[in-house]
């Protein structure tokens, strides 16, 4: 079995919902979701005038291959609503394979591991979370290190911490 790692973003609807459905719909024969991350809070990256998204990271182990873990990814997409109109804009759902084991994969429509990963700490804050000590396999640091000097900065919430806060205040 091979260890992968997914991103689940959302900004559309209730977005930790579609977080859940997301993991749920993902688990499959082939594919079991072992481990996820905290769910994050952070504004849009890349287009910035859309609502804020939800992100989680999950860990998952498959005998899947990369293409047909990308088909079922997209499946689960498209089950829950996600339209694709314009690259980075709002989406009910977005699932991104971050890494498939220490393998690096390249064709015209996957690049494994994500191209983005080093770039956005919307990625790194739930990827170190649960995997600090993975070692990217082109550049060779962890994801504990890649965060440390990563460029991005927006600003990376912890959203249970701020569900928790809100009720405070009521």
């Amino acid at each position: 079995m091979k260890e992968i790692y997914l991103l689940l973003g959302s900004n559309i609807g209730d977005r930790s919902k579609q977080l859940a459905k997301a993991t749920s719909a993902i688990s499959h024969p082939n594919l079991e979701v072992s481990l996820c991350s905290q769910v994050y809070e952070t504004a849009a990256w890349g287009k910035t005038d859309q609502s804020p998204f939800l992100n989680q990271v999950i860990q998952c182990h498959t005998n899947m291959g990369p293409v047909d873990l990308l088909a079922h990814c997209q499946a689960v997409e498209r089950l829950l609503g996600r339209e694709r109109f314009e690259l980075w804009g709002p989406r009910t759902i977005d699932i991104d394979i971050l890494y498939y084991d220490n393998e690096i994969y390249n064709s015209e429509g996957l690049i494994i591991p994500h191209a983005g990963i080093a770039l956005r700490r919307f990625t790194l804050v739930p990827l170190a979370e649960i995997a600090p000590k993975f070692s990217h396999p082109v550049l060779g640091l962890t994801n504990e290190h890649l965060l440390d000097i990563c460029p991005d900065e927006l600003e990376v919430l912890s959203y249970s911490s701020q569900i928790t806060a809100d009720k405070n205040k009521h």
